[in-house]
């Protein structure tokens, strides 16, 4: 299944991947450039807001240029990933990046900035992460040996963690010294280094499929979604993923209101409870690794997701208990964060050892789209539906759909698959 290099999957055999070049390069990239991105991810907002003076409805637009992609985009971006080598795709997606954030700094220098170019950043940079994940998340297991796969994300998620806990802080406190557009530079910046990381990884891919041996574009957009339903573990994950997240985006629109509306949080207050989620995010990565080692990768995934059907809960609980509103949300974020980290490590890794290497990208945008896409749909629902039922019972219902997932996924094989798929 590896295509690495002899010699580096000896030194990753006898000292983990601590001594796997290859990976190591890439870890460190995506470190950086993740880091990179989280900064990006308020000063973006932040430059509409400061230096354009956006609307609640031109901030609405911002943000769905920046997600929309994948549902409209990820399923092309899984078969693109099978026809070409990833890690060049993974490249000239970084260094493209990097030109679309260069361009914000540049206009808002010459007087140029306007809100219109500030959509099409997001739109093109939301597409170009679509298919940067993608192959990224293809490319991992022709990388490492399987037995690493669960390793590998562990680590990858750690550096998701300390992003999300250094680069909110950070990214507010660069704009309000150099502003936003300024601040996007270190995105930039973020965007070639990772891309220079990934030209010094050695290992060499598998080919892709030759032209005579292609699909058409729309059989091979079936392909993957028709090996998802075949396959009892991802097609558990998928259903599982879908109904978890068109719920838990649920909180993604009412979040913010909730905690400052009906528990009468401030801004200051509310920007540490997020944070606290970074800190959970960051423990869940680290014990991902043994927890698949202890119970197995099925038993450590459903046990998770039934850890993280108490975050939600404990939000719901807190607007019925003013008293323990803070305790109660901070509990949340770590919890449910950790949780969900100990989830999604294991859930990458099943994926990743399911599907052959070239059916890799499409499996894994497949997977994406009923997941995160689905998510979406879930941002816009749970929107609706507090304007009909309050955020209070929004938060509720929230909670519900979340503990339902879980249970889909506990009547599944995945109790029974305590090994990655050989």
């Amino acid at each position: 299944m590896t295509s690495a290099l002899p010699e580096t999957s000896r030194r990753a055999r006898a000292g983990g991947l601590w001594r796997h070049r290859d990976f190591m390069r890439l870890w460190i990239g995506q470190t950086v450039s993740q880091l990179g991105s989280t900064i990006s991810r308020e000063a973006l907002p932040y430059t509409a807001i400061l230096a354009l003076h956006a609307s609640p409805l031109q901030m609405g637009l911002l943000g769905a240029a920046g997600t929309a992609p994948l549902l409209l985009l990820g399923l092309f971006a899984g078969v693109w990933a099978d026809r070409v080598r990833r890690r060049p795709l993974m490249i000239a997606a970084d260094l493209i990046r990097a030109l679309l954030l260069l361009s914000i700094p540049l206009a808002y220098a010459l007087g140029w900035l306007r809100i219109g170019q500030l959509y099409v950043v997001a739109a093109l940079a939301g597409t170009l992460t679509v298919f940067f994940d993608v192959a990224y998340h293809a490319l991992l297991p022709a990388l490492v040996e399987r037995e690493h796969l669960v390793e590998a994300n562990s680590k990858l998620g750690i550096s998701d963690a300390l992003s999300e806990i250094g680069g909110p802080t950070l990214g507010g406190a660069l704009v309000q010294l150099i502003s936003g557009p300024l601040t996007l530079l270190l995105d930039a910046l973020s965007f070639l280094f990772s891309a220079a990381m990934l030209l010094r990884i050695g290992a060499r891919e598998p080919a892709p499929a030759r032209p005579a041996e292609r699909e058409h574009v729309g059989r091979d957009l079936a392909a993957g979604l028709r090996f998802v339903w075949a396959s009892p573990l991802l097609r558990a994950i998928a259903l599982s993923s879908a109904v978890r997240n068109f719920f838990g985006w649920f909180f993604g629109a009412i979040y913010g209101l909730y905690a400052i509306r009906v528990l009468g949080f401030g801004t200051a207050t509310l920007g540490v409870v997020v944070a606290c989620g970074g800190i959970g995010a960051l423990l869940g990565a680290l014990l991902a690794a043994p927890a698949s080692r202890r119970l197995g990768v099925g038993p450590a995934l459903l046990a998770a997701l039934l850890v993280g059907t108490l975050g939600p809960g404990m939000i719901w609980l807190a607007g019925a208990a003013p008293a323990l509103a803070l305790p109660l949300m901070v509990a949340s974020q770590i919890v449910g964060d950790a949780a969900m980290a100990i989830a999604t490590i294991n859930q990458l890794s099943l994926r990743q050892a399911s599907a052959p290497d070239h059916m890799l990208g499409r499996v894994s945008a497949s997977m994406q789209v009923l997941g995160e896409g689905v998510g979406t749909l879930g941002l816009l629902a749970g929107g609706a539906l507090a304007e009909l039922i309050g955020l209070h019972a929004t938060a509720g219902v929230a909670a519900l759909g979340i503990a339902a997932a879980a249970l889909l996924a506990l009547a599944s094989p995945l109790r029974r698959q305590r090994e990655l798929p050989a």
